[in-house]
């Protein structure tokens, strides 16, 4: 399993960085979004108590061998902004899967985008990997264009292939191949 970065990645106006006991309000305003606890961990409207164990939760990521949960935290004030992460189940046959969600209060800043960013680069650190995966619902396209303009190109449709709130959703792939 890799190991935690030694320098924080970063691009634009963003860090990733490791969850904080601080960052329960930045979970509190991503709990209000409608679709982001069908897609995760984070409970729906979520309390102090249930976002705190979220972040806990997070900060728990690389030692149980899922991947890397990083913050995005604004790269001047430190303040968490949303999540990223890198998810490692394919990592032995060379891949990752990203997955990111802003907070509603910093969404439609560029946040996801320079968020993703760093985060490939940091990626590419780890010599094992050779393709990230972002799966997106068709219906999404802010998170379609943040995938793309971080290189990301799409793969195709699969159909019926995540349940996602009760319901079985179709799936676009997208993914980035390290060419070098």
């Amino acid at each position: 399993m890799p190991s935690w970065p030694d320098v924080a990645p970063r691009h634009g106006r963003v860090v990733l960085r490791e969850f904080e006991p601080g960052d329960v309000d930045m979970a509190l305003d991503l709990a209000t979004d409608p679709y982001v606890p069908l897609i995760g961990t984070l409970p729906a409207h979520a309390d102090r108590d249930q976002a705190s164990a979220w972040v806990e939760q997070q900060r728990r990521r690389l030692t149980e061998g899922v991947g890397f949960a990083f913050a995005i935290a604004d790269h001047s004030t430190g303040k968490a902004l949303g999540l990223i992460g890198l998810w490692l189940s394919g990592w032995p046959h060379g891949r990752a899967s990203v997955g990111y969600s802003v907070a509603p209060l910093a969404r439609r800043t560029g946040v996801a985008t320079d968020a993703l960013r760093a985060l490939v680069d940091f990626a590419w650190t780890i010599p094992e990997l050779f393709r990230l995966e972002a799966y997106i619902e068709p219906f999404n396209t802010p998170s379609q264009r943040v995938v793309r303009r971080a290189g990301f190109e799409v793969e195709g449709l699969l159909r019926s292939h995540q349940e996602i709130g009760g319901a079985r959703r179709d799936l676009l792939l997208y993914s980035l191949i390290r060419l070098e």
